[in-house]
């Protein structure tokens, strides 16, 4: 097996996760180790990136020194853009000056991978524009209010488009950064670094984990208003013309702003304010599953179950199985 060498940048950026890149630094590192034992030379040449050649992150618990500055840096293979913490819009816009290096080295052909939250780094480059993407699942609203012209996958864990990477949220970038090494090495590599970390190397979506908190700051006191009754009142049957005639609009008008709003449509909307419910049920155990059924507004257990799996991933049983309290 002859394998081309690849530069690996890791960027040290302002409000950053440090476990993202300390982690990822360490996966590619084994990859090194277990390169060397059998070919006698590693596969990656590994350094942290930065701004500046000291980055503060953590509140300033932590201290990076990268290896190089991005100045310094005329070419690499591979970008990983680390999870970050707090308001993303402002880590972005702390992060600004990365952007043109960021473009620079993906029109000279670098692949680029977001881990969890850096997909809003990664967005803020415009990269992404018109292109697919995941994040973590409780930041997909703040997302896709922010990055419209980006077509966000929450369910998924991986998303590959044009050389761009993204991960689900927190530790889902593991399940990224073995997909990376299979593409780049070997899926035998992959295995045994899954094996090392002890990752779930095939987890590919992260419906199971995702908890619906509709988009309310939108700003349209019509939609927010049809929003707080559906969830009040989830249990009854709602028709769309009954949310239309309450807010004072055409069902076509309301619907067009429901969906503009919220990125979901009124019925996508009600299934997952329930399904929400019922999992919520199913967590506390006390219940059967037709009975939590009956719960939430549902009277046909077939399409309950189908319904309950599209948007979780899992059957009742087993998402009871997995998170009962």
């Amino acid at each position: 097996m002859i394998l081309k060498r690849k530069h690996i940048s890791i960027l040290a950026m302002k409000n950053a996760n440090y476990a993202s890149v300390v982690d990822a630094r360490a996966v590619f590192r084994k990859v090194n180790e277990i390169c060397k034992s059998e070919h006698k030379k590693d596969i990656f040449h590994i350094q942290v990136v930065g701004e500046t050649e000291n980055i503060v992150i953590e509140d300033g618990l932590v201290h990076i020194k990268p290896d190089i500055t991005t100045s310094a840096l005329e070419k690499t293979d591979l970008i990983i853009i680390p999870a970050i913490r707090g308001d993303m819009i402002s880590s972005n816009h702390g992060n600004r000056f990365l952007v043109d290096w960021i473009i620079r080295q993906y029109q000279r052909n670098a692949e680029i991978a977001s881990l969890c939250t850096g997909s809003f780094m990664l967005a803020f480059t415009g990269l992404l524009k018109g292109k697919k993407c995941t994040t973590h699942w409780q930041y997909a609203n703040e997302f896709r209010f922010f990055y419209p012209d980006v077509t966000l996958i929450d369910e998924k864990i991986i998303v590959e488009q044009n050389g761009l990477y993204s991960s689900g949220g927190s530790t889902a970038y593991w399940n990224l950064l073995l997909f990376l090494i299979e593409k780049y090495v070997s899926r035998e590599v992959a295995i045994l670094v899954a094996k090392y970390f002890v990752v779930n190397l095939d987890k590919m979506v992260q419906t199971p984990f995702i908890v619906f908190n509709g988009l309310k700051d939108h700003g349209d006191e019509d939609v927010l208003k049809a929003q707080e009754f559906i969830e009040k009142n989830y249990v009854e049957r709602i028709t769309v013309e009954e949310l239309a005639e309450r807010c004072f609009l055409t069902r076509r008008t309301f619907e067009r702003k429901f969906k503009k709003s919220t990125h979901c449509t009124v019925l996508e909307y009600l299934q997952k304010v329930r399904i929400e419910a019922s999992k919520k049920g199913l967590e506390i155990g006390r219940k059967s599953v037709d009975e939590i059924m009956l719960s939430v507004g549902y009277f046909d257990s077939q399409t309950y179950r189908e319904l309950f799996k599209k948007i979780t991933g899992l059957t009742p049983i087993e998402y009871r199985d997995k998170y009962k309290k």
